[in-house]
């Protein structure tokens, strides 16, 4: 999820006051400017994105992420579009899946995906994601083998929920629902 949930309570209150302040002052301009950048940067502007629900930018992040070789950046991507949670969200999430099934030489590229695609069915009450942790035929090697759905949509489900409270200010009542999720994912 990001070294930031490692932070003690008060260094991660004050990145998430932090975080909140800078997706309501950055401009779009200067999203775009950081979407034209290296993955860095994209992945910065996608969080920001993701954190304000700037969904102006759906599009321009679905397009990205479906035609980007930057897979480090596809985290902020997937983030953005699970905060957006419509089903055009959905859509363009199942096309990059679609388009870049699991490989066992990247699985966390793929990751992302898979999380923000189960997270958005759990809210949405569908069930997309599950064909794509169907395990293979005979012989066929996958990245999803294995895949915990149920796990992977929780992970991004508590990324959402950090977000959410840097956004509403509730980021110390959610610091109970951290230390749950570090003694489940440590």
């Amino acid at each position: 999820m990001g070294g930031f949930m490692m932070l003690p309570d008060r260094e991660l209150i004050r990145f998430g006051r932090s975080l909140a302040r800078d997706a309501r002052r950055i401009s779009d301009k200067d999203l775009q400017r950081l979407l034209a950048f290296e993955w860095r940067s994209r992945m910065t502007a996608a969080w920001l994105i993701g954190l304000d629900r700037r969904a102006r930018f759906r599009e321009q992040l679905g397009r990205v992420l479906l035609e980007s070789p930057l897979g480090h950046a596809s985290h902020g991507y997937c983030f953005a579009l699970a905060r957006f949670g419509e089903e055009r969200d959905v859509d363009l999430l199942t096309a990059y899946l679609d388009r870049r099934p699991p490989r066992v030489d990247n699985p966390h590229e793929w990751g992302d995906a898979i999380s923000a695609l189960g997270y958005l069915d759990e809210l949405r009450g569908t069930d997309h994601a599950a064909r794509f942790v169907a395990r293979g035929g005979a012989g066929e090697e996958s990245a999803a083998d294995g895949t915990d759905l149920a796990e992977r949509s929780a992970y991004m489900a508590e990324r959402c929920a950090f977000a959410e409270s840097c956004m509403t200010g509730t980021v110390e009542e959610w610091l109970p629902r951290r230390r749950l999720f570090l003694d489940r994912w440590s």
